[in-house]
């Protein structure tokens, strides 16, 4: 499966379960995101965007890296154009990674509709800052590997059918959740987790522990 990275200009906490997630991907940079390439020992094989969140220094640094350059007026953010590219390319899996934090939440929740329209379509995709991760959920069978007693919960992005959680604190089985519910936050991986769901679509947060 050929996995690409996305660096984008939100926050990054580096951790081994980090690394070893983005081990051996190819890497893409939206704009500001560059400036997590260093901590995490990567050179993206493009840079691209409109350039107005990277300032003169990391221009300098990251010279060598091929660019693609957008106007600042247009239709899709650099974190769409850069996942377009990486699809382009052969991506069948995506981490984006700095999906969440920075100064604009706006595009932190247009990283998860984002994320949702690209599983639809059979991309697999990873949200992630280091501490904080998001998995799609849709009607098909789901599991991730988050730690036991990690701390999670799924927001839907539509009424929820026939929702089905096991090896978490409180299971749910065959669950209907209307859309704003919060009976879906706050739970625990106790176990191995699986998740089911009939009919919508959501998110799964998770705060992943770090040692």
């Amino acid at each position: 499966m050929t996995t690409f990275t996305i660096l984008l200009n939100g926050d990054i906490f580096i951790t081994d379960r980090l690394r070893k997630q983005i081990h051996k991907s190819r890497v893409i940079a939206a704009d500001g995101g560059i400036r997590h390439a260093g901590a995490l020992n990567v050179i993206p094989e493009l840079w691209l965007g409109d350039f107005d969140s990277s300032d003169q220094a990391l221009i300098c640094e990251y010279g060598d890296v091929p660019r693609e350059v957008f106007p600042t007026d247009k239709d899709m953010t650099d974190s769409a154009l850069a996942c377009e590219r990486a699809l382009q390319k052969g991506a069948k899996k995506l981490i984006l990674c700095g999906a969440f934090g920075g100064e604009r939440n706006d595009h932190s929740l247009s990283h998860m509709t984002q994320a949702l329209m690209m599983e639809e379509k059979g991309i697999s995709v990873l949200l992630t800052s280091g501490r904080e991760e998001g998995w799609p959920v849709l009607p098909k069978p789901f599991s991730c590997d988050l730690p036991a007693g990690c701390l999670f919960s799924i927001i839907g992005f539509s009424d929820l059918k026939g929702l089905t959680l096991s090896g978490v604190k409180w299971p749910i089985c065959d669950k209907n959740v209307s859309f704003g519910s919060s009976l879906t936050l706050s739970n625990r991986i106790y176990g191995t987790f699986s998740c089911h769901l009939c009919s919508g679509k959501a998110i799964l947060l998770a705060s992943v522990p770090i040692p």
